[in-house]
């Protein structure tokens, strides 16, 4: 493939999101797989800190995919994360020092926090509850560990 020398851009995300693509469709079959929904949620609060419009682009899309292959409500997702990230973040950055702390905060946050706005959303909108299971406790020891990498 022949590029531009002008144009810098990389086309790693591109290959990232369509990784995302068929990570998520093999999450659904095997459930020792999490969803990844963490490692969203920072790569879309990095994306933001940087102001990175492709970027936050292309992590909308993989939040999408989540929620229609999960069966969530549209944009949630998005709209939960843009909630977290401009309310809940910078708080727990004034109480927390530890980059580590806010991280696993954050992981726990994303998930819980997912499912108490799912619930709210079925409630206002009377929409069928969505349920929980004790594999989030493994999905969110498995995005910790992977989110404190990034």
């Amino acid at each position: 493939m022949q590029r531009s020398i002008t144009n810098k851009k990389s086309l790693a995300p591109f290959i990232y999101t369509t990784l995302f693509v068929v990570y998520i469709s093999l999450s659904s079959m095997y459930v020792f797989l999490p969803p990844m929904l963490g490692v969203l949620f920072v790569l879309f609060s990095k994306s933001l800190k940087n102001k990175d419009s492709l970027a936050i682009f292309l992590v909308s899309f993989c939040l999408l995919i989540f929620e229609s292959e999960k069966g969530y409500t549209l944009f949630s997702s998005i709209i939960y994360f843009i909630i977290l990230y401009r309310f809940v973040i910078p708080r727990l950055q004034q109480i927390f020092s530890c980059t580590s702390c806010i991280k696993f905060i954050s992981v726990i946050l994303v998930y819980i926090g997912f499912y108490l706005f799912c619930l709210l959303l079925s409630n206002i909108f009377l929409l069928p509850m969505p349920n929980i299971t004790y594999y989030i406790i493994y999905y969110i020891v498995i995005e910790f560990l992977i989110v404190s990498i990034l």
